[in-house]
């Protein structure tokens, strides 16, 4: 493969230390905002409540593994200069695992149990797929019109933590909605610092704005924009996560059938990152050893996490394929030094801690840029699908219908089977009282999980409705791909 003469750094190539640095810094800089938005997310629903100690631990957690296994994909896994992170697949399902009937009223520590046995099941599941080869035999079920709703409905399913929460306060949320569309749409063109860092500059203004009006008492204690640095000095400078540091992690059959559609949408979108990885680093197409590897990786990387206790996974982070695309610098050393200082700056909790002074309307207004953004992402794999197929139209209308609407629907009626079935013969015996619970749980898990909905609904019409591979968008190889 001939290599782009454009690029300045391949990824064989070691640039001198000082640029390897600060190169891997700017990586650094690239996945700060989406590895901070994850945690800032599920922390009303992981049950953190005003604990903001616990939340800085989550937050440095999320930076100190995706250190380690941003330094196993690069070492061991394909080899590629691609950067692991959190991923927004996980979200919906670890939403509905802590909505489930037993966790509404428990507290954090329980309830990210039950979240660290799923993601650590689902792992297992994806280092299987992985290093068996499996990966490349089951993608062939899985073409476009099954990944746009799947990956589109990631982001749409969480509409509801968009303009409600930055509705709090529409002056910072709409601050920080417009110098995103600023610095990411007008801006971008003018200088490279606007395209790289729209997300982190857009927080770093509002949030600034939010400090100087909290300090001149505009923003008083209580007020949704209200900056509380309190925690910086009762926060301790350094810990360093360990294994089960939540407590010993929790199995149930529902709760890993959900996570499990997370793992589907993240693997698919690695798989893209992988191709386009390869071709701006300058290294060759990936083989199915190196897809291989990758996946199985990134399962051993989930396990990593589901161990530590992120309270998520990892996956490929395409910001930092971008970021390759826009520095011309594809060295797999680059993304290696970025890997420690992601593990450095992961273990100085004070540094986790200062993250959980941004006020929500913030956080909303990031929301509404960052899911739509998602839900875009997705739509894009239907470049290649012929969309005046009636076939196709409808098999992603109802998908992306029901993905919304189904969940909707089991929020508002929970599955009581084990009451049906007491009302209609009698108490049960104790092993069918179980297994119908079980199977309330994992109906209801899934039912809840807008993404799994149509995940399970698209893959199964896509290869059961007759359409030829041009019409579903199959005749290419980057289709498949």
């Amino acid at each position: 493969m001939a290599r782009d003469p454009q690029l300045i750094y391949g990824i064989d190539d070691r640039p001198p230390r000082w640029e390897t640095v600060v190169l891997g810094f700017q990586h650094y800089l690239t996945m700060f905002g989406s590895t901070v938005a994850i945690p800032l997310l599920l922390a009303e629903h992981l049950g953190i409540g005003d604990d903001r100690l616990a939340l800085a631990k989550l937050i440095g957690t999320m930076f100190f593994v995706s250190g380690i296994t941003t330094l196993l994909q690069t070492t061991y896994g394909n080899r590629l200069p691609i950067v692991q992170g959190g991923t927004f697949s996980f979200l919906a399902a670890t939403i509905a695992i802590c909505g489930m009937a037993g966790l509404r009223d428990a507290g954090f520590e329980v309830r990210i149990t039950h979240v660290q046995g799923a993601v650590i099941a689902g792992a297992l599941a994806q280092i299987v797929i992985g290093y068996s080869g499996l990966v490349g035999r089951l993608m062939r079920f899985v073409g476009p019109i099954t990944i746009a709703p799947t990956i589109a409905l990631i982001g749409l399913a969480l509409f509801e933590f968009g303009a409600p929460v930055a509705g709090t306060h529409w002056g910072l949320g709409g601050l920080t909605i417009a110098l995103i569309i600023l610095f990411s749409q007008y801006l971008r063109h003018r200088s490279r610092f606007f395209q790289m860092f729209p997300v982190l500059l857009a927080i770093t203004l509002a949030w600034g704005t939010a400090a100087a009006l909290t300090a001149t008492g505009t923003f008083p204690p209580g007020h949704p924009g209200h900056v509380d640095t309190s925690i910086l000095a009762t926060s301790p400078w350094v810990h360093v996560p360990t294994p089960f540091q939540w407590g010993w992690p929790v199995f149930t059959a529902s709760a890993v059938v959900g996570m499990l559609a997370g793992y589907v949408a993240s693997m698919i979108e690695s798989i893209g990152d992988y191709y386009a990885c390869a071709r701006l680093a300058g290294a060759p197409p990936p083989d199915p050893s190196t897809v291989n590897r990758g996946i199985g990786m990134e399962g051993v990387g989930c396990l990593i996490a589901g161990v530590i206790g992120t309270g998520n996974g990892t996956t490929s982070y395409s910001e930092n394929i971008g970021a390759i695309a826009l520095t011309r610098v594809g060295s797999r050393r680059v993304v290696q030094a970025g890997a420690v200082l992601m593990i450095g700056f992961g273990a100085i909790a004070k540094f986790g801690a200062l993250f959980t002074t941004i006020p929500q309307p913030i956080v909303g207004g990031m929301y509404c840029a960052m899911f739509g953004m998602i839900a875009a992402v997705g739509l894009s794999n239907l470049q290649l699908v012929d969309l005046s197929s009636p076939r196709n139209l409808f098999i992603l209308g109802f998908s992306f219908f029901m993905g919304l609407s189904v969940p909707q629907y089991f929020r508002a009626h929970e599955l009581a089977l084990v009451a049906s079935y007491t009302e209609s013969v009698g108490p049960p015996s104790p092993w069918l009282a179980a297994l119908l619970q079980v199977t309330s749980d994992v109906l209801g898990t899934i039912g809840k999980t807008g993404m799994a909905v149509a995940a399970i609904l698209a893959i199964f019409l896509d290869n059961t409705i007759p359409g030829t591979l041009e019409e579903r968008g199959l005749a290419t190889p980057e289709a498949r791909a």
